[in-house]
């Protein structure tokens, strides 16, 4: 079975303490991940040692950054890059996320940098796709995403695109409540996985973990992971709430 992940993205949320808090409250629910499942933290910078820590006698617990930048290094003030997360023995990385498209303007190109520095540095790169809202009315969502993936994956040879998780976010079911509905998260996450295939081919296709990102709460995640291409969530508000996310990774396949 493809790997299957509980992903959580807090944002820009939580003081240090309250990270603290509410990651010893998700540890004390004792999920122990299975081989082909993993639970990911990603969290503010600031918090990567310690979320680390406390995550570290956990069989398939990781921590992961919210962002790099796709620069090696140099007078960024301010900036984090894949090495430093690297140093810091971080081993994922959210990239291209919906939010930073719109508000950074991190364009295909930008992150296609930025997916080959996370993985020069050991780094498995998170990578965000999806629609607006006028994008999914218009129906051309399929053309977009299939860009999002041309521009910044299918430049990766066969072997490191085995390494990368996909994320697909339907942008107009982010923070607003609304939830693509069974039928429609498995049918992009469908199409995603055959975009992959006609690029490489159905094997390496069939490794890739597709996450769905788009308002994952408690009492839906059950249903959406029992689609068949669908491996698991990156889940965002839900993941601030210990009990939520617990139920969500006790959810997975």
């Amino acid at each position: 079975m493809r790997t299957q992940i509980a992903a959580a993205n807090w944002k820009m949320n939580l003081t240090f303490q309250q990270g603290e808090k509410l990651l010893d409250q998700i540890l004390a629910a004792k999920i122990k991940m299975k081989d082909h499942q993993k639970t990911i933290f990603a969290v503010p910078f600031p918090y990567l040692t310690m979320a680390r820590s406390e995550v570290a006698e956990e069989k398939n617990y990781y921590v992961a950054a919210q962002n790099c930048n796709h620069r090696k290094s140099g007078a960024f003030t301010g900036e984090i890059s894949a090495e430093m997360l690297h140093s810091l023995n971080i081993t994922y990385c959210i990239i291209g996320h919906s939010e930073r498209r719109q508000y950074f303007f991190e364009t295909n190109t930008m992150l296609a940098e930025k997916i080959n520095l996370c993985i020069e540095n050991f780094i498995t790169p998170i990578f965000c796709c999806g629609e607006a809202l006028a994008i999914r009315e218009s129906g051309t969502q399929n053309e977009f995403v299939a860009q999002q993936l041309k521009e910044s994956l299918f430049h990766l040879p066969a072997e490191q695109i085995k390494q990368i998780v996909v994320a697909y976010e339907p942008i107009w079911a982010i923070g607003t409540g609304k939830t693509a509905t069974t039928e429609q998260a498995q049918e992009m996450h469908e199409y995603l996985r055959s975009i992959i295939a006609g690029q490489y081919n159905k094997d390496i296709a069939n490794e890739v973990p597709i996450l769905y990102g788009g308002s994952v709460k408690a009492n839906n995640a059950r249903e959406l992971f029992t689609c068949p291409d669908v491996d698991g969530g990156l889940v965002g508000g839900a993941s601030l709430v210990g009990q939520d996310f617990v139920e969500i990774m006790r959810s997975l396949k």
